[in-house]
């Protein structure tokens, strides 16, 4: 009986090993090893994409942003999901991306809107997929899910990291976040600033308001102003609501007198119009993250610029071009 029972036990550890070994391809993620390299995710993307596949997916991605998600009539519910699981069905790969996201976290939180239960197993089965065609996106998400444990991912922060590690060697801005705060917590500010910088270049809303914060703390206006702008143009509310505050004068009649003095010479005062255009902003991309605000310095210029005339947000979007979608 002895005998049989250390044999389960070997069986079971040889199992538990192996379900813990980092897998073929990825290495441990070393907070003082060397900095990867700065990679860009659109690159790991296929370089076509089906028009029909994109239009059905992405009308109902609009749809879907329309509204927060409790204020969907479940007749809007069923027609996103369905839109979307036929879109994915045709291998579009934004379309892939939101399934995984819906089977994480369900579609309609409401009893008369409830269309998805969550299901962490189908999931992680779309993220797998990615992983295997190289994505970056499908790196930075079995990553977390190695985090947290969860669709038949094992719980290990040493997979984990190695996922993430790749994720950003890939061009996952949220990877390149993930391991600048990492870098951070190590005193390695150069490495910090190294995968900032990287998720900036591409486009990252969070990471330009990152820079943004930083630079306003070293009383760096001029950086900070437009980083904050470059934020608000990639998409990032909290950008909008830095600047909303910026141009408010109960806040600056709170500054601090330097600061003021150094404002100034920017040609940076209380501003009521512009205070007003970025609040706007900072609300639609609180209900809408996906807006990129690409024609934002045409319609809401810093200053030294004067202010056109303003129609509302949508003046500050860029239509979308006829030609064939890409990633």
């Amino acid at each position: 009986m002895a005998i049989a029972t250390g044999a389960y036990f070997l069986q079971d550890h040889l199992e538990y090993v192996k379900m813990h070994t980092i897998p073929a391809g990825l290495q441990a993620f070393d907070a003082n090893g060397p900095i990867p390299a700065c990679g860009h995710w659109k690159n790991t993307m296929p370089r076509s994409r089906d028009p029909a596949a994109y239009r059905l997916y992405i009308n109902a991605r609009k749809l879907w942003r329309s509204k927060i998600e409790w204020q969907l009539t479940r007749q809007e519910a069923l027609s996103i999901l369905h839109d979307v699981q036929a879109a994915a069905n045709q291998g579009d790969w934004g379309a892939r991306a939101l399934m995984a996201y819906f089977y994480r976290s369900g579609l309609g939180p409401l009893d008369t809107n409830h269309v998805l239960d969550p299901d962490a197993d189908k999931s992680v089965e779309i993220v797998r997929m990615a992983v295997a065609a190289g994505q970056a996106w499908g790196y930075y998400d079995l990553g977390v899910a190695h985090e947290h444990g969860y669709g038949g991912a094992a719980q290990d922060e040493q997979i984990a990291w190695a996922y993430y590690l790749k994720a950003a060697e890939l061009g996952s801005p949220e990877a390149q976040m993930t391991l600048a705060g990492a870098y951070l917590k190590a005193e390695r500010r150069d490495a910090d600033s190294a995968m900032v910088t990287c998720a900036y270049k591409q486009g990252h809303g969070p990471a330009a308001q990152k820079l943004g914060i930083r630079a306003k703390l070293r009383k760096d206006f001029a950086a900070a102003l437009e980083y904050y702008q470059a934020g608000t143009r990639f998409g990032n509310k909290e950008s909008a609501a830095g600047l909303m505050f910026i141009f408010d004068l109960d806040d600056w009649d709170s500054r601090d007198k330097q600061d003021q003095i150094s404002l100034r010479e920017l040609q940076i005062l209380p501003d009521p119009e512009r205070k007003s255009r970025y609040d706007q902003i900072s609300d639609a991309l609180d209900l809408n993250p996906d807006l990129k605000l690409t024609r934002l310095d045409q319609v809401l210029p810093l200053p030294p610029k004067a202010l056109p005339a303003w129609k509302g947000i949508q003046d500050a979007i860029e239509p979308e071009l006829d030609g064939p979608p890409s990633y």
